[in-house]
């Protein structure tokens, strides 16, 4: 396949066997693929669908609601369920590449150009004021008024992977609006969960984890350049976020914006070191260990990182988070509340039609104020199905239901959410039947909240790939250079 890098005869996949070509060769193949991260976030949700409407509904509950105790020399790191190891450490990892893609972009990638980065930007934050005043508007003065930050995020490998299926009949310049209003839109979620959802705050163990980081920046400073102590001290970081009350995946996004995004090499430096070694007489061990360094240099930090865990968070960790998550029972009652829920109607409407209109009237906007302007490209059509796309909210929609109506509940959650609350209210003790109808509130609005996220990203992406295609059709293939 034309493009495709060479695979070595001395590795699996590089063999002749029937095992490396019929299944090892393709799944890598596959992997390649853009659209590959959302395929298999698209199967765990369905899974976890299927998994929880079952006959072993009470196994899936039980599962992710399973006991984890983590203890390094008796001091306990971590002793909570399952589920929550998924959403407050692996998550923290996925927000650690999604802070080494931001801080690419910034150094240089789209955002490197203000005047570039301003359209995509704009439209960004109008697809997050937007879809918080719709969900606003539904649940002003309600209980569940807080997950106003539901709809406002767009899910990067949904979106992304929508707009590929099109290949080259979407311009390149429509594929770089959208990743940098997504990458711009992870930025102010971000922002949004470390401002307004975080409570509680243990401001000694806060104090750690700022004063970890400023040891991981005198590090760099240093030119301290073993990745095992940079791990090993972003673990106690890690740590101490979650200690102190603030999410723990901010602890990742900030480690990520910290990596070193700019090479000690260049390319021609790294070259030269090539042809060195190529033309040495003798080679030793030594001359390939230096060699490589300065070779593998030429590459910043955090394009290798990003380019190493890549792979490992989007097939591996986004999966296993929509898993966790995802398990919503769609019994007749639930989807009978839904329909009529105003949460489900905030989020919903929020994420499809917030988004359309935020992203499109702010672009329309900074271009009628001259404060940016659209690529070539870009038709109002494109605009309007790029906008529409933008509304796939997912993963990080659910991850911030789980923060706005999850948070704060007992270890009772997994009895409750599986929808045993008289069973959980009878073993408690006085007064705790409040606190377990306080449980089935919180599991009622979260499990109402990713109704909507399922049915709004399914239509956006729908709808956004229906119109993203006529707008091919209607201006033929358009591959041109913006100027």
């Amino acid at each position: 396949m034309a493009g495709e890098t060479p695979l070595s005869d001395l590795t699996f996949l590089g063999r002749d066997s029937a095992l490396a070509r019929y299944i090892g060769r393709p799944v890598n193949r596959f992997l390649a693929v853009e659209a590959a991260g959302g395929i298999l976030l698209l199967v765990a949700t369905v899974a976890a669908l299927v998994w929880v409407n079952s006959p072993a509904q009470g196994s899936y509950f039980d599962f992710w609601g399973a006991s984890v105790d983590i203890a390094v020399g008796g001091v306990e790191v971590f002793a909570d369920p399952l589920g929550a190891l998924v959403n407050d450490a692996l998550m923290a990892l996925f927000f650690f590449v999604v802070g080494l893609e931001i801080k690419r972009e910034l150094v240089t990638g789209q955002l490197r150009n203000p005047r570039a980065a301003a359209l995509p930007a704009i439209a960004a934050v109008g697809g997050m004021i937007v879809p918080a005043l719709i969900y606003t508007g539904f649940n002003i003065g309600g209980d569940f008024a807080d997950g106003w930050g539901i709809p406002v995020a767009t899910d990067i490998a949904f979106a992304v992977g929508v707009v590929s299926l099109l290949g080259t009949r979407i311009p390149r310049a429509l594929k770089l609006f959208l990743l940098t209003l997504a990458i711009v839109d992870d930025v102010l979620a971000i922002l949004v969960i470390a401002v307004f959802y975080t409570d509680n705050l243990a401001f000694g163990w806060l104090a750690t984890a700022a004063g970890l980081l400023v040891l991981v920046q005198i590090m760099k400073r240093l030119r301290i350049w073993a990745i095992p102590a940079y791990v090993l001290v972003g673990a106690f970081v890690w740590w101490a976020t979650l200690k102190s009350g603030v999410e723990a995946t901010i602890a990742g996004v900030s480690l990520g914006l910290m990596t070193p995004a700019r090479p000690l090499q260049t390319e021609d430096e790294a070259r030269r070191v090539a042809e060195w070694l190529r033309d040495k007489a003798e080679v030793f061990l030594v001359d390939v260990r230096w060699a490589n360094f300065n070779i593998v240099e030429s590459r910043s930090v955090a394009e290798r990182l990003e380019t190493a865990l890549h792979p490992f968070t989007a097939y591996v960790i986004i999966p296993l988070f929509a898993l966790a998550n995802a398990g919503v029972v769609l019994s007749n009652d639930v989807l009978r509340g839904a329909v009529s829920s105003r949460v489900t109607l905030g989020v919903a409407f929020g994420l499809v039609i917030g988004k359309t209109i935020g992203v499109t009237a702010f672009t329309l906007l900074a271009e009628r104020l001259r404060i940016a302007t659209r690529p070539r490209s870009m038709t109002r059509i494109h605009l309007l199905g790029l906008a529409i796309v933008a509304g796939i909210g997912f993963t990080v929609s659910i991850f911030v239901t789980t923060l706005a109506f999850e948070g704060d509940r007992e270890p009772i959650e997994a009895e409750v959410a599986a929808g045993e609350v008289f069973e959980v209210a009878r073993d408690l003790p006085e007064g705790g039947e409040v606190a377990a109808g306080e449980e089935a509130e919180l599991a009622r609005a979260a499990d109402e909240a990713k109704i909507g996220i399922l049915a709004a990203s399914t239509v956006a992406a729908v709808v956004g790939l229906g119109v993203l295609a006529q707008a091919a059709k209607r201006h033929g293939h358009a591959d041109r250079e913006d100027r």
